[in-house]
């Protein structure tokens, strides 16, 4: 029979003894420590001397933290399957994405009968475990609106709800033996979990073809089903029978099971510490050599094989089959199941045709260079916020860099810190509390470093330290021909310029150096609400007052208004959100009085609190509501009148926005030079963001506010009106762009944005 290719995986197989109370979950944590994959356990609810094997599980779970965890195998009939499937979906993500569900159709039936379970004949068994499968895959979907209806003889739901959405695709694995159960296998579970003791020779020959020949007429590839076996044996033991004896001879015994029948991972059946440690130092290491020596070669397993139902979802346009090999683990397709959790960013819908997620910067290098070749959309994401929605797309690529979330401090001295673009703030900020250091970043926690570090970077600290990428001093990027470039004022400096600002346009990063700067234990943070239409000149007069009660007010102070539309009937409520960069509670009141004046207060809370705490607190819960396309526009003024302020309060008058936020600006954000960086704002003194839901409506009232702004702050802008370049960058510093693009990316691969079109310079 074929090898299957699967890499290698290693398990135990623990008996869950209720004496002593400890260990099993003892033994879980030594399998841990040793190395191997998974942990399961074997689930006869009528057994008094164990422990409920899903109770155990949970425990389990929560004194581990990387292991795998699976039952060898549930019980079906002592466990509804709608019920199990919730708990299941439940304890995956509570454990962080790390549960298998083994599902078995029965046998011991009078003990079975005795707990209340039914009595079933061989091929009700079957019949019965097929129904749970349905109605266990239908409770995980999630995207499914419609409630979950099965009308089976064994298992009926009628209008389940669906839920909760597991951390990832938990895979099912089904032990049995006879051929209809293996024929139910190939077309419904991802794994056989047989066990050694329960076969004869040619056991294993016989029933892969009979699931490879099931899964090939259901349209599925056999590679699909992992294949799984249970041994048990003595390493001690100096017999000659099989599995008995020293390590080579357990290597000997195992290789023809790995590369003639496709078994992928051995579970070893023991609850003796000292054979689990034999076998996890000597047979492992020795079996995956062989392994790799029989096969002659060093890939890893065969990956992304999908089903006919999934490979229907493919988007036309995308060459999924020219995917680099290096890839094939790390992409999502619409078809896959953890596409839901993929597919959206935090406010936006998106419907991607690819979504792959890199874990090396070689593996970013590929991706780009399958990317380049595709004739639809490219998105590049890396903390999921992306209010501006191109972090996400429809029917296009997305390379997300989620998992480069590392963050290292290099140099205590110079408070150098490397940051990866997946980190989100609310994590660095963390990081970065001990050493009584902070970085000026986005107003929540849950912004991802990526896009605000090569856009700009408002945050807390802006008008005492500047923006975010004032503090960056490298960035390491993969361009569009796929090389790997370090780029700072010594290396690449135009391109460092470029990225400080518009980076979106010449490739992916990979890894930011930043300085940061010093932050007291405790900073001031206030949260008030006024009552702005009660202010002299009503909630026009409130702006204007407090944008101009910014520009004078010391740079220790940074605030920003978040205003949505009144209640009729009601007062207007604006709040402000204010960080005081001081340790002093005294100062903190005295920079905060001038706002007291604003209007009348009618929500207040002042506290000293430490800066990380502050980031954390403003953490936007991702909704991933494939219906949400939020409009966004965004604006810089250098100053804020009474006209600017009237429009803009009209946005709310008239609904057309349900959104609008003002953040202070200036102070030293105006301090470094205009083409310092490719930053154009650093006039401006406030920042107006406004979201609606009907482009239309929101369109005729910001075109009334646009004379009145001296720029544009594309993050927060949805639109991909190329107009809106100008707006953003002054003429020099576009230019300057086009002309960095013409040498950088020619082909325009990163286009999908706002895109500056390369021009080579006339000059």
């Amino acid at each position: 029979m074929p090898d299957y290719g699967h890499e290698l995986s290693f398990g135990t197989f623990i008996t869950p003894n209720v004496s002593p109370s400890d260990g099993a979950l003892q033994l879980a944590r030594h399998s841990e420590e040793l190395g191997f994959d998974l942990v399961s356990f074997q689930d006869h609810p009528y057994q008094l001397a164990f422990f409920d094997t899903w109770t155990l599980m949970t425990w389990v779970a929560a004194h581990t933290s990387r292991v795998q965890i699976s039952a060898n195998v549930h019980n079906l009939p002592l466990r509804p399957p709608a019920v199990l499937a919730r708990a299941a979906a439940s304890l995956d993500p509570l454990s962080g994405g790390r549960l298998a569900l083994g599902l078995g159709a029965g046998g011991f039936w009078d003990a079975i009968v005795a707990m209340g379970g039914p009595r079933r004949t061989p091929g009700e068994s079957v019949e019965a475990l097929d129904e749970a499968i349905e109605i266990v895959r239908g409770i995980w979907d999630v995207d499914d609106r419609d409630r979950l209806r099965v009308d089976g003889e064994h298992y009926r739901v009628e209008g389940a709800k669906r839920g909760p959405r597991p951390a990832h695709d938990i895979p099912i694995w089904v032990g049995g033996y006879k051929p209809r159960m293996l024929r139910l296998i190939a077309r419904r579970a991802d794994g056989w979990l047989p066990s050694l003791f329960g076969l004869e020779p040619g056991d294993l020959a016989r029933a892969n073809e009979i699931i490879d020949e099931t899964a090939l007429e259901a349209d599925r590839d056999p590679r699909a089903i992992r294949r799984m076996l249970n041994v048990g044996g003595d390493i001690s033991a100096s017999g000659t029978e099989p599995f008995h004896g020293p390590a080579e001879r357990w290597v000997d015994d195992l290789l023809p099971l790995a590369v003639q029948d496709g078994i992928s991972t051995f579970i070893l059946a023991t609850d003796d510490p000292a054979v689990m440690e034999a076998f996890a130092l000597e047979v492992i290491p020795a079996l995956r050599d062989a392994v790799t020596e029989a096969r002659g070669l060093e890939g890893r397993a065969p990956n992304g094989v999908r089903s006919a139902a999934a490979r229907a979802k493919r988007i036309a346009g995308i060459d999924y089959d020219g995917l680099p090999a290096s890839l094939a683990a790390e992409a999502i397709e619409p078809g896959d199941p953890g596409y839901a959790a993929v597919r959206n960013t935090y406010n936006r819908g998106g419907a991607p045709g690819l979504v792959v997620t890199p874990r090396t910067v070689e593996q970013v290098a590929d991706a780009i260079a399958f990317a380049r070749h595709q004739p639809v959309p490219l998105g590049v994401r890396s903390g999921g916020h992306g209010v501006s929605g191109r972090s996400t797309n429809d029917g296009g690529v997305v390379i997300d860099m989620s998992h480069f979330a590392e963050i290292t401090v290099l140099d205590e001295a110079t408070r150098r810190v490397r940051v990866g673009p997946g980190a989100r703030w609310m994590d660095v900020s963390a990081v970065l509390a001990p050493h009584g250091w902070a970085l000026t970043s986005g107003d929540y926690g849950a912004v991802g470093v990526g896009g605000l570090a090569t856009a700009g970077g408002f945050g807390w600290f802006a008008r005492e330290h500047g923006l975010t990428i004032d503090h960056l001093r490298a960035v390491e990027l993969v361009t569009a021909s796929g090389e790997l470039v370090r780029a700072s004022e010594e290396e690449h400096p135009e391109l460092f310029w470029a990225m400080r600002g518009a980076g979106a346009n010449f490739g992916v990063a990979t890894a930011f150096e930043f300085e940061a700067h010093p932050v007291p234990p405790h900073v001031g943070w206030a949260q008030l609400a006024f009552e702005a239409s009660a202010a002299p000149g009503g909630v026009a007069g409130f702006l204007v007052n407090w944008a101009a009660a910014m520009v004078v007010t010391s740079r220790d102070v940074t605030s920003s208004l978040v205003l949505t539309p009144s209640v009729p009937g009601l007062p207007h409520i604006v709040r402000l959100l204010a960080v005081v960069d001081t340790a002093d509670s005294g100062v903190v009141i005295e920079r905060l009085r001038p706002f007291a004046g604003l209007a009348p207060i009618v929500g207040q809370q002042v506290q000293m609190a430490p800066y990380e705490e502050v980031v954390a607190s403003l953490i936007e819960h991702a909704p991933h509501d494939e219906h949400g396309e939020p409009v966004s526009r965004s604006g810089l003024a250098d100053t804020f009148g009474i006209q600017l302020a009237t429009r803009t309060a009209r946005l709310l008058e008239k609904r057309v926005s349900h959104f609008v936020q003002l953040r202070s600006l200036g102070g030293a954000v105006s301090d470094v030079e205009s083409d310092a960086t490719a930053y154009s704002g650093r006039s401006a003194t406030v920042s107006i963001v406004a979201q609606g839901s009907e482009e239309r409506a929101l369109d005729a009232e910001w075109r009334q506010i646009e004379p009145l702004l001296s720029g544009s702050y594309l993050n927060f802008d949805s639109s991909l009106d190329p107009a809106r370049l100008a707006r953003a960058w002054s003429p020099q510093t576009l230019q300057r762009l086009r002309a960095l693009k013409a040498e950088c990316d020619p082909q325009n691969v990163f286009r999908d944005n706002f895109n500056v079109a390369a021009v080579r310079d006339a000059g």
